[in-house]
């Protein structure tokens, strides 16, 4: 049987973009995401909101993209795939971190903000695609 590893996240950076280069010269970009829910409480009637943090890696082309026309506040359309890897702390304690690493990557809000550009590849060793045109917009919003 046949799975899926998929996610799609439209949210606003919390801090400005890390670049950083792998000691062969990959470029790879790391930032976090805030996506908020929003809702009216039934017994209060009190608007509700609870916000869930996701930590974002770019690889390549679209790594130097975000750290370019992305800032902290910035909204952005990521594709991508969920991560699960472990690393130690300084101190030698293993820890986990779950991250989305990007597969595409959309600038959103108004032209001459954070640009309108988009950034695809199908996975980290693949060459980014060209961006595509607005006629190929398939969000349903």
């Amino acid at each position: 049987m046949a799975s899926v590893n998929k996610a799609i996240l439209i949210g606003n950076l919390g801090k400005d973009p890390e670049l950083r280069y792998t000691p062969a010269g990959v470029a790879v970009c790391t930032f976090s995401l805030a996506t908020t829910e929003k809702w009216r409480d039934k017994t209060s009637n009190e608007q509700k909101e609870s916000t869930t943090w996701h930590n974002i890696v770019l690889w390549r082309r679209q790594a130097e993209i975000a750290k370019e026309y992305l800032s902290k506040g910035s909204p952005v359309y990521i594709e991508g795939r969920i991560q699960t890897r472990s690393y130690d702390d300084k101190e030698g304690v293993k820890k986990w971190i779950t991250e989305i690493v990007g597969d595409r990557l959309q600038l959103l809000g108004r032209r001459g903000e954070s640009g309108d550009h988009t950034t695809q590849s199908s996975a980290p060793d693949v060459p980014d695609a060209p961006p595509m045109s607005e006629d190929d917009d398939d969000l349903p919003f």
